[in-house]
């Protein structure tokens, strides 16, 4: 059979796969990006309508360079597609003073001169009057924080990247795939596809795509409901920033009163193990009550009408850290996974940091903390 011949083959087009074809692109080489949904699917993590980027990065401060390119990134795309990708609203961490995410939020401000209040929980509320917080709390503000529209976001990337020459296929399956000299060889269901590089950014398919080097990665069903609020002035963006939440009940998150999303509200570290194919795409009404109970204690005239209740799903690294690196055998192969729920907002670098592995076998962005030898994957 013969095959289709492209520069570099892209695995998967969610945010990740979306930016490294659109990166890849406009690099001048021939793509191809691969897809087995539809688009706009909702099996994966890349679905919905908003995500939430921020700079004071409580998770490391090794992010806040990638962030900070990723912010003059997302401007650029959006200058480029005419769409509007992000909305500035700041943003708040909430919880006890010793939370991971004030000492690591205020560590990674304090390191990168980053602008930052630490409010008490009563500054808090008289500031945002939706808030309503124990007393012990406090809250680090960071004014650079906000919400991207997601789905614009991605298409912006696909708009992009097919108008510097990238072929995007969607319902096309990837059965396996495999060196091929220099080169990969991918079996597809609709045929077979030769390329010099390749890109895996396959989300909760990777541990099934690559089990064949048993990375470390869980996969994890996780819940967020949409209220439509009572007193809806005290939660539009002007009023209300974007939230992050270390509280007795778990990790959670929010977001301010957007038009057909009301209020949006996650929860971050709990949920169900499951594969990307197993995962219990419904949501019960036990589930349902505990996400509403949970936003009413701290935003206590949010959880008025219920509109939604969706699942996602996070790809899980033992470190919460994301992967990004070249294939540990297959130097031609470049992986991006385990984006363990906090990835998105760094799509547009990720996909730069992706070009150039597959292209270049390096980059140049700081990137060295996301490779795989932290978990003993030592190049052959």
């Amino acid at each position: 059979m013969n095959a289709e011949r492209f520069d570099v083959a892209v695995i998967g087009l969610g945010i990740m796969g979306a930016a490294a074809v659109s990166a890849v692109a406009r690099r001048g080489y021939r793509v191809v990006g691969l897809e087995q949904y539809p688009p706009f699917h909702a099996r994966g993590s890349s679905h919905g309508k908003t995500r939430i980027i921020r700079e004071a990065y409580f998770e490391s401060s090794e992010y806040v360079p990638l962030v900070q390119r990723s912010y003059q990134l997302w401007e650029e795309l959006a200058e480029r597609t005419g769409r509007r990708l992000l909305l500035v609203t700041g943003g708040v961490s909430i919880g006890r003073p010793d939370s991971p995410f004030i000492t690591g939020a205020r560590e990674s401000a304090v390191r990168h001169g980053l602008a930052h209040e630490l409010l008490d929980a009563r500054e808090a509320e008289a500031r945002f009057p939706a808030l309503s917080l124990p007393e012990e709390f406090v809250a680090l503000y960071e004014g650079r924080a906000g919400i991207l529209f997601a789905e614009d976001c991605w298409r912006a990337f696909c708009e992009d990247a097919v108008l510097h020459g990238a072929r995007l296929r969607f319902g096309c399956r990837v059965e396996r795939f495999a060196a091929d000299g220099s080169g990969v060889t991918i079996e597809t269901a609709d045929g077979v596809i030769a390329a010099e590089r390749a890109v895996v950014t396959a989300g909760p398919w990777v541990p099934e795509l690559l089990s064949e080097l048993g990375l470390p990665l869980t996969v994890r069903r996780v819940l967020v409901i949409h209220v439509e609020p009572r007193e809806r002035e005290r939660f539009l963006p002007e009023r209300l920033p974007i939230c992050l939440l270390d509280v007795p009940e778990g990790e959670y998150y929010g977001f301010p009163w957007l038009p057909d999303q009301g209020v949006k509200f996650g929860r971050h570290d709990d949920g169900e193990t499951c594969t990307a194919e197993t995962a219990r795409r419904t949501v019960g009404e036990a589930e349902i009550e505990w996400m509403r109970s949970v936003l009413g204690r701290y935003l206590p005239l949010a959880p008025d009408r219920l509109m939604m209740a969706v699942t996602c799903l996070y790809t899980m690294t033992p470190d919460a850290h994301f992967i990004v690196d070249r294939h540990p055998v297959w130097a031609q192969v470049a992986i991006g996974c385990g984006f363990s729920g906090h990835g998105f907002k760094f799509a547009p670098v990720i996909g730069e940091a992706l070009a150039d592995l597959a292209l270049a076998g390096e980059s140049h962005l700081p990137i060295g903390f996301l490779g795989l030898a932290r978990f003993g994957a030592a190049r052959q």
